[in-house]
């Protein structure tokens, strides 16, 4: 029965060691062959915004534009009133989150006491979101906002014009602004 025990201790223990090896890094970037065929965005996006900027705390529903004559983004709200914009040179990163949640008639039908209503909770949808951190200089604000996009491929097409538009490249899944190769000042002040 030691002699089990004994094998059983070197075999976990083999396998923990395999287990803790280094892994290869992947050098090549197969985010480029997916944003090569992603379609340009329109000028005007219908989208939700979600908060991160100061001084608009509530969520609302609008419109991001793209004002290219004055670089910057424009969100603007259901009247087509210009509510903030975040200047391209603002921002410093931008990625696709996709998250997963519960629609609110799920969320009631759920909580009824019937045996008919488990299968409500197992209910979601998947929810799409433009985030952009920024960094405006000229203000010295910093933040990260979000905006809720319709579908994948309105989001894609959003993401990789902003990302040409304000010069940024990827890292992973992330576009970034690179620093200036002499900055060395930290990004949140």
């Amino acid at each position: 029965m030691k002699v089990v025990g004994v094998l059983f201790l070197a075999g976990a223990f083999a396998l923990t060691a395999n287990a803790q090896r280094p892994r290869t890094v992947d050098t090549t970037s197969t985010r480029k062959s997916d944003t090569a065929n992603v379609a340009p965005a329109p000028p005007t996006v219908k989208t939700k915004y979600e908060g991160g900027v100061f001084g608009y705390n509530k969520a609302m529903d609008g419109t991001l534009n793209f004002d290219d004559p004055n670089d910057r983004l424009i969100f603007r709200n259901k009247a087509n009133k210009e509510v903030f914009f975040i200047p391209y040179g603002a921002v410093t990163s931008a990625f696709a989150d996709t998250q997963k949640r519960r629609p609110a008639a799920a969320t009631v039908a759920s909580a009824v006491p019937l045996i008919y209503a488990l299968p409500a909770s197992f209910i979601k949808t998947k929810v799409r979101y433009l985030t952009l951190s920024f960094n405006d200089p000229d203000t010295r604000v910093s933040g990260i906002t979000s905006f809720r996009m319709e579908n994948k491929e309105i989001l894609a097409s959003v993401l990789k014009s902003l990302a040409d538009k304000v010069g940024m490249t990827t890292r992973g899944e992330v576009y970034i602004r690179k620093r200036p190769a002499g900055d060395s000042t930290p990004s949140n002040p």
